[in-house]
């Protein structure tokens, strides 16, 4: 089957955080969301398919470059890609073409931007290619990537490793649950108690401190963002975040070091403190997440004495399967996967990732109305070690109100999970 991308339409939606958001060494208080509407042919049908992406600057593209400056090059680079998909083409399925996108055009330019900024902007086009097929096959899009659709089983995709002969994507997924236990952001600025309000904060209706929010969403399961550098404060705000967890009953915690970290000394010490004077706080880290540097292949960290402690997720530095297999080499023992490194980069480095017997988690680049979905169908399809994470609600919960009507469910945290039971029909099920 000749696939076709009839046309491309781009649209940028600005939204504003209700509380500020610290990624690394930056604070974020707005966002933009590039929106994509793509048209499918197979020159006999045509099939309008949705992408989503929030265009997150800080994340994707950490520089001493003014940030204003970082994000117009990104909705730049947004608006070239759009040009490039348009009229793009190639056989058979949506894997193959975001495929074939990934390896031949999405650097063939001198663009500064870096590999993972690259592919935020293009996930919203990806996102939409793949639900632009499922809905031109009439299927819901996981449906769909096994051998009665996918010209190619996935030695074609990882170099034609024997390994993977006759092996589809839909071998590696698992029985999507109606349900996923939902994780909740941490941020280095959010408060925790109400002793620590300043006053300033917003009165709009919505919790304002973790243990609002615990009460409010039953919430079991919290991230906690680290600053890598300074490790009284780091192991400090894991006991501070630990006790209000074993106050409430949570189940999981996860620590975020955010790619600051030089040496897996730094991690370690941190953990055999926590595990020697609070064990029972220890006991419920599930898994840590990506301390070491984004660019894993400049910097070849032995990381298993860490692993060795608690299972060790890679994140930013996941860029692609090949990035997968390097990090299994040094000591990292998990994933976590974003979509907005594209849907096609994440089924692939997924189902690497379950070949090499490493754990997955999913994990949230805030995402709001219409890029909530194929994130959540992801963490439901690959089967992750635990639910996946969901904080749009906490920055910006009014951007989904809309959406939230006919997903109730998905866009409100209740009970500590998210309910998938809505997102039916062909593709990803908007």
């Amino acid at each position: 089957m000749k696939l076709s991308v009839v046309s491309v339409d781009l649209d940028f939606v600005p939204v504003r955080m209700r509380l500020p958001l610290k990624f690394g060494a930056e604070t974020v208080q707005s966002i933009t969301c590039a929106r994509v509407s793509m048209s499918l042919t197979d020159g006999i049908r045509t099939a309008d398919g949705i992408g989503e992406t929030p265009i997150s600057v800080a994340w994707g593209w950490p520089s001493s470059l003014p940030f204003f400056e970082r994000e117009k090059k990104m909705l730049d680079f947004c608006r070239l890609l759009s040009k490039k998909w348009t009229g793009f083409s190639g056989e058979g399925h949506a894997m193959g073409l975001g495929y074939d996108f990934l390896e031949h055009y999405l650097f063939e330019d001198e663009s500064e931007l870096p590999h993972l900024a690259r592919l935020i902007c293009s996930s919203a086009f990806d996102i939409a290619l793949h639900d632009a097929f499922g809905k031109l096959v009439n299927k819901p899009v996981y449906e769909t990537y096994n051998k009665k659709y996918m010209p190619h089983d996935l030695s074609f995709y990882f170099d034609g490793d024997p390994a993977f002969r006759g092996v589809y994507p839909e071998d590696f997924f698992e029985a999507a649950p109606a349900e996923l236990p939902v994780w909740h952001l941490v941020g280095g600025k959010d408060f925790l108690t109400e002793d620590e309000l300043t006053g300033t904060e917003p009165d709009d209706g919505y919790p304002v401190t973790l243990k609002e929010w615990i009460r409010r969403d039953g919430l079991k399961c919290l991230k906690i963002k680290l600053t890598g550098s300074d490790p009284e404060w780091d192991f400090n705000r894991l006991i501070n975040v630990g006790k209000i967890a074993l106050e409430f009953g949570c189940e999981a915690l996860s620590p975020d070091f955010n790619c600051l970290v030089k040496e897996p000394e730094y991690v370690n010490r941190i953990l055999d403190k926590l595990n020697t004077e609070y064990p029972e706080i220890s006991n419920l880290l599930l898994y840590v997440e990506q301390p070491f540097p984004y660019d894993l292949e400049s910097n070849r960290i032995d990381v298993h004495s860490c692993s060795e402690r608690k299972p060790l997720f890679m994140d930013e530095s996941a860029h692609d399967w090949r990035l997968v297999d390097l990090g299994f080499e040094l000591g990292w023992t998990g994933v976590a996967l974003k979509v907005c490194k594209t849907q096609t980069g994440a089924l692939l480095s997924a189902c690497r990732a379950k070949h090499h017997g490493m754990l997955l988690m999913v994990q949230d680049l805030t995402n709001p109305m219409f890029a909530v979905v194929p994130h959540v169908q992801l963490a439901r399809h690959v089967g992750t070690i635990k639910g996946v994470e969901c904080n749009a609600p906490q920055f910006y919960p009014e951007a989904s109100l809309d959406f939230e009507k006919k997903h109730p469910g998905l866009y409100e945290r209740r009970n500590g999970i998210v309910d998938c039971s809505t997102l039916t029909g062909a593709g990803f099920g908007y």
